[in-house]
């Protein structure tokens, strides 16, 4: 107000001496000039706006009340030495002069106009400028008002509501907003026109539930009156359609708001169709791994389980609740030592997945094998989070395994066990057949030492049978037998092989069916049982054989590899010294014995074995160490009644012959042998070393040829080729096969076929006398 402004105090003196100087000129009116003087002293003192009394000529400041020095940070003194000017930043300062000039003039109010503090701060102000005349001169009386706070409100609004626009604008949901008393749609955002292909047109002024996509849906009349009553409605998963006809999964959102003074509803709609798809997509993944046959195990960084799936349940014994947050060392067998797991974890903790094979141990104590693939799992930074391990019990396929490469080794043997016994039962047929010779022309000592060469070919050839026999390949004569006659006339021979301090008992079940089996070979069978029992009892024991029906149901057949059905069993109990698991996997093998060195070949039970098979049965055997051993053997029913056996039958001579017989045989030896003995018999002998000379003999031979003796195993033709090219030249020659071993040339899986008249070699003058003359059909004259 410049430096010639007066003070308050001069103010009021010149306000005063004018007041009184009207009172003395108007006479009653001074009262009421007091009045109005207090009353504006009152006003400019106590007001909450800041009161800046100006020159309108000068624009400067005379006067200023206490509310101006708080709001502008000035003194009064100080703000008397300024003017319009110094409180306006420049950029205001003319909307401000022409402002308080047109109010002088009965203009406008200037709003929300900026001051300028003392400290450089602005201050926004509503003023309300009013003239007034003060010691004659034109002034402005300057009312601000501060309106920061309400004026940043108002931006802050300002800004919601853009912000709110280009959310509602920007969104990837659809959005509607209706009037929630009448329900008609008042805006709809970019979105919801393209998830549904309507225009803005479509949905304005439209009820919802006459909109197109919404017709069907539960957000519809039916549930505007709740949505109402409730302020929410909320639908997950609802179909809507498009404009196109198509279908999409939405979620489906109302909320009602006030807004000033109304109610509205905003509807919001998702699209959840990609997110419906990958939880159907999650679900068929762990509906898979629920029901993969693969155990799953997942655990957390640490290696504490957070998830295993059925597969597992059935695997280790381990129920979920029981296997999570263990360890999956919780399965730990002692089989892999620290250094296994050491690899394992290091493999995978260093971000590799590690593959291999484990023995662990069921919650039943028990081992089993499993291939496992263990990976770790990542998230966005790379970091693992988890691991999981996917694993296959084996257990099974490492027995089928080991079942197969025994049947390789049992194939190999057996091969090798079929060369060697075509040889050799050539060369004991040679050795018998002459030990028989002399043993009817010496006598003394000499007669001794041929009985010894006797006995240990008779030796020789029964270890052939073994080999063959573990080997499958023994020449079967089946017939249909009732075992329990088959096994009564064996009791006494047994009870002679255990010995005294053995104990046996026989328990055949009455009414048992019958079986079809070589009756030698279920002799066989039971007497390497009884021995290998007695062996097992060295301090003496209980043998107890018994003979059942039985049937396999399908869970035994699955599990022993063994088609269901109706058996015979004969079981073989001993209460001996018993064996473990490691005895009992090799039990059957060749040449695998528990017996001291030279005590014992470690034929017997796979000869057991052998048989068992080839007949089409099956053996199953329980011990424990200190317990005993049962063998159960299994052979299949057949109907059919029992045959009697030929040996059960009085035994006839062997008898001489004067029949023609035509002898083929490769081997020089036993064709000369075999020659000497059919002649000593009195039979007319033609001999051929292969099946072309026997053809050649045979068609220059003009008489009658009444038998073909021929070995079946021989160079470019074999017995049963040759027997049948002669067929056509002499079809009323009867036919007998010869051999110690066999390639199935006259066999069926080791089983003679119906009418084939076969001798097992080694030959002996006896069984070849007597076989001959029970082919030819018997004879009338006695072997001299």
């Amino acid at each position: 107000m410049g430096a010639g402004s007066k003070s308050r105090e001069g103010l009021e003196h010149e306000s005063g001496a004018r007041v009184r100087s009207a009172s003395v000129a108007a006479g009653g009116a001074e009262d009421a000039l007091q009045a109005s003087e207090d009353n504006f002293r009152a006003l400019f003192e106590n007001s909450s706006d800041g009161i800046l009394i100006a020159d309108v000529v000068t624009n400067a400041f005379r006067y200023a009340n206490p509310a101006a020095v708080r709001m502008f940070g000035y003194t009064e003194n100080e703000l008397r030495t300024m003017g319009v000017a110094d409180i306006h930043p420049a950029e205001s300062l003319p909307a401000v002069l022409a402002g308080f000039e047109s109010r002088v003039r009965g203009g406008p109010l200037g709003i929300d106009m900026p001051c300028l503090r003392k400290d450089g701060t602005v201050v926004y102000t509503d003023i309300n400028a009013t003239p007034i005349t003060l010691d004659g001169r034109a002034m402005a009386a300057g009312f601000f008002r501060e309106v920061t706070e309400r004026r940043e409100a108002k931006r802050a609004l300002e800004a919601s509501e853009t912000r709110y626009r280009r959310l509602f604008e920007a969104a990837k949901d659809g959005i509607l907003i209706l009037d929630a008393a009448t329900g008609r749609i008042v805006d709809v955002n970019p979105f919801m026109m393209e998830l549904t292909g309507y225009s803005r047109g479509d949905f304005l002024e439209q009820n919802l539930w006459e909109i197109g996509p919404f017709k069907d849906i539960a957000a519809s009349r039916a549930s505007f009156a709740e949505l109402q009553a409730q302020g929410y409605v909320r639908y997950d998963d609802l179909p809507l359609a498009t404009r196109a006809g198509g279908k999409i999964d939405v979620e489906f959102v109302s909320n009602v708001y006030v807004v000033g003074d109304r109610k509205v509803i905003q509807c919001n709609v998702r699209d959840v169709t990609a997110r419906k798809n990958a939880e159907t997509e999650r679900q068929r993944l762990a509906t898979a791994i629920e029901q993969a046959a693969e155990a799953i195990v997942i655990t957390d960084a640490r290696g504490a389980i957070v998830y295993v799936n059925p597969a597992f349940e059935t695997v280790s014994g381990y129920s979920r609740t029981e296997a999570l947050g263990l360890n999956p060392s919780m399965l730990k067998s002692g089989k892999q030592d620290d250094a296994f797991y050491g690899t394992l974890w290091a493999t995978i903790s260093s971000g590799n997945t590690w593959r291999g094979r484990l023995v662990n141990r069921r919650k039943d104590g028990t081992l089993f094998t499993e291939e496992a693939t263990i990976s770790p799992v990542r998230d966005a930074t790379g970091a693992t989070t988890s691991y999981v391990a996917v694993k296959r019990d084996v257990t099974a396929n490492l027995a089928l395994e080991a079942q197969y490469l025994q049947a390789q080794k049992m194939e190999a043997v057996g091969c090798l066990a079929g060369g060697v016994a075509h040889d050799f039962n050539n060369i004991l047929s040679v050795i018998m057949s002459y030990a028989e010779f002399l043993s009817g022309e010496v006598s003394g000592p000499a007669h001794a030492d041929v009985e010894e060469i006797r006995t240990a070919a008779a030796r020789a050839a029964g270890l052939t049978r073994q080999l063959l026999a573990f080997s499958r390949q023994l020449v079967l004569e089946p017939r249909v037998l009732d075992l329990n006659q088959t096994i009564a006339p064996l009791e006494k021979m047994i009870r002679r092989l255990l010995g005294a301090d053995v104990k046996l008992t026989t328990l055949p079940e009455s009414g048992l069916w019958n079986v079809k089996a070589d009756p030698g070979k279920i002799e066989q069978i039971l007497m390497n049982l009884a021995v290998n029992a007695r062996d097992a009892m060295p301090q003496g024991g209980q043998l107890t054989i018994q003979t059942r029906n039985v049937e396999l149901d399908d869970d035994y057949a699955r599990a022993h590899d063994v088609p269901a059905g109706s058996y015979v069993m004969v079981a073989v109990t001993d209460t001996g010294v018993g064996m473990d698991a490691e005895i009992k996997a090799r039990l059957f093998e060749p040449f695998f014995t528990t017996k001291e060195r030279g005590k014992g070949t470690g034929l017997g039970l796979a000869t057991v074995f052998g048989i068992v098979k080839q007949t089409g049965g099956h053996i199953w055997v329980y011990s424990e160490p200190g317990e005993g051993a049962t063998f159960k053997v299994y052979f299949p029913r057949v109907v059919g009644a029992a045959q009697v056996r030929p040996s059960e039958r009085p035994l006839q001579e062997a008898v001489r012959g004067s029949e023609t017989i035509l002898l083929v045989e490769d081997d020089d030896q036993v064709r000369t042998v075999a020659g000497g003995i059919l002649r000593r018999n009195g039979y007319v002998v033609l001999d051929a070393s292969n099946g072309g000379e026997a053809l050649l003999v045979c068609e220059q031979h003009g008489a009658k040829i009444d038998l073909l003796l021929t070995d079946v195993v021989m160079p470019r033709m074999s017995g049963r080729q040759l027997a049948q090219r002669l067929a056509a030249l002499r079809p009323l020659m009867k036919v007998l096969f010869m051999s110690g071993y066999t390639d199935d040339a006259i066999l069926q899986h080791g089983v003679l076929d119906s009418g084939v008249a076969y001798l097992e070699k080694p030959l002996t003058p006896t069984s070849l006398a007597r076989k001959v003359r029970e082919v030819l059909g018997g004879a009338s004259v006695a072997v001299g």
